[in-house]
């Protein structure tokens, strides 16, 4: 890149490695990592009122490191991105991945955001309910990444990757700040 990024978005599909893979670049960069997640679930996995709000607070700042996600959110990000990495990972190590972090959440009963805790991972076969059947059900949603991006910020640039190599070698890319 002829110039390293100041504002970059992580985009994949659910249980990709969206937040692990922002705060390596942020630990890379110095940057300052947001979690999306924290500002879209309230106690009890309420969505909170201030979401958008609190997003266009953060995205308004000179530089920062956040995962490409929400839908009421996402044209927000991009239009302010200097380039979003998408981890587009084989559907295998995807389900491997959500499936692990799910289990191991739920096991060790680790608090994600205000309060919420991972619920029983066979509690529900609902979309909704179950981050690992989402994650399989809408294992598809950024197959038109590309052409989103041309529509929603004409100027951000797409990174690809397929692996987490290819992740890595892009990341160590990257000039401290």
């Amino acid at each position: 890149m002829p110039t390293s990024p100041c504002r970059i978005a992580v985009a994949g599909t659910s249980g990709s490695g969206k937040t692990t893979w922002a705060r390596r670049i942020s630990g890379r960069t110095g940057i300052p990592h947001v979690e999306v997640d924290a500002l879209f679930h309230g106690p009890d996995w309420t969505p909170r009122p201030e979401f958008l709000d609190d997003v266009r607070a953060f995205l308004a700042t000179d530089a920062w490191v956040c995962e490409y996600q929400y839908p009421t959110a996402r044209p927000l990000i991009s239009a302010r991105a200097d380039v979003v990495l998408w981890l587009d990972l084989p559907v295998r190590t995807v389900m491997r991945q959500v499936t692990t972090r799910t289990l191991r959440r739920w096991w060790r009963k680790e608090e994600l955001w205000n309060g919420n805790r991972q619920p029983h991972p066979f509690r529900s076969l609902d979309p909704d309910g179950n981050i690992v059947v989402w994650a399989w059900t809408s294992r598809h949603a950024l197959d038109d990444l590309p052409e989103r991006l041309t529509t929603e910020a004409p100027g951000t640039r797409l990174v690809r990757v397929r692996s987490h190599d290819e992740a890595r070698r892009w990341v160590a890319s990257l000039s401290p700040r």
